[in-house]
């Protein structure tokens, strides 16, 4: 009798196992690993300033409409950038030419530092301007 018992065993399939707790650490792991990397992709275009503060900055509305838009940037030194690329402010010009006949709706955003000489943030304005950009914003912080 005990030998039909094991007959019966060696005909049962085993039936397969998934382990969950494994599947759990890595979908999580996932998870944040994307989050991060999605954290990293919204930074400002421009370089790092120190902005002046206003009591009624907003938001810059839409993230997809603002990664359109160029950031013109004047630091203390009144250096100024293209995005991320320091040029001359004669050299401003062509640039936002270009950049105006390849976008589709343009949008300039301008980001100073509050020790910037106030005469180096108005030259890019004027420049903006000239080209004929209607949609300019100034990047500021909220004043708390």
């Amino acid at each position: 009798m005990a030998g039909g018992g094991g007959g019966n065993r060696r005909g049962k399939k085993k039936s397969a196992r998934i382990e969950i707790i494994p599947l759990i650490d890595i979908i999580f792991f996932l998870l944040a690993t994307f989050i991060m990397v999605s954290l990293s992709m919204s930074k400002n275009q421009g370089v790092q300033v120190a902005l002046p503060g206003a009591s009624t900055a907003q938001s810059l509305g839409d993230q997809q409409d603002m990664e359109k838009a160029v950031t013109l940037s004047v630091n203390e030194k009144g250096e100024i950038f293209f995005n991320k690329e320091k040029i001359l402010l004669s050299q401003l010009p062509l640039k936002l030419q270009t950049f105006k006949l390849t976008a589709k709706d343009p949008k300039v955003i301008i980001s100073s530092d509050g020790a910037a000489d106030f005469k180096f943030v108005v030259g890019v304005l004027d420049e903006v301007r000239k080209i004929g950009i209607a949609k300019v914003g100034i990047s500021t912080d909220k004043k708390k």
